[in-house]
């Protein structure tokens, strides 16, 4: 499934109220396509989240890079695809120069969502960047 622009998500989200907002992550997580077991492993395992958070970039015939990903809690699911919306099948150079922090900051995660909720997602962006730094 291809997850819709950050845009298209921003504006959205900007006109629900809290709980609306939790159900919107997790039907945004919903949307993740499937990561197959195999790949869930402790080297694509995002260090630093409260629940368990895996990430695999995968490289497309032109170049672009596309992430699988999962997480074993809902809306830290929903998270993470928040997260692959800023960057999913761009070219790598261009991931490497998205500051995706600011791209994800209208939506206030840290004041809409727990410490414990958000604490990893540092370490998302982190890896998602020295990925497409790495493959630039």
């Amino acid at each position: 499934m291809t997850l819709p622009p950050l845009a298209d998500l921003r504006d959205d989200y900007e006109l629900l109220d809290a709980e609306e907002r939790y159900r919107m992550l997790i039907e945004l997580g919903r949307e993740l396509e499937e990561m197959p077991d195999a790949l869930k492993t402790e080297a694509t395992k995002v260090r630093g989240c409260s629940a368990s958070v895996w990430v695999y970039p995968t490289r497309l015939d032109d170049g672009r890079l596309h992430f699988l990903a999962d997480s074993n809690a809902a809306i830290t699911k929903g998270i993470v695809a928040l997260v692959l919306s800023a960057v999913q099948d761009r070219l790598p150079a261009d991931i490497a120069g998205t500051d995706i922090a600011a791209e994800l900051a209208p939506f206030d995660l840290s004041r809409q969502l727990s410490s414990n909720r958000t604490q990893g997602i540092p370490n998302m962006i982190a890896l998602v960047q020295d990925t497409a730094q790495r493959l630039a």
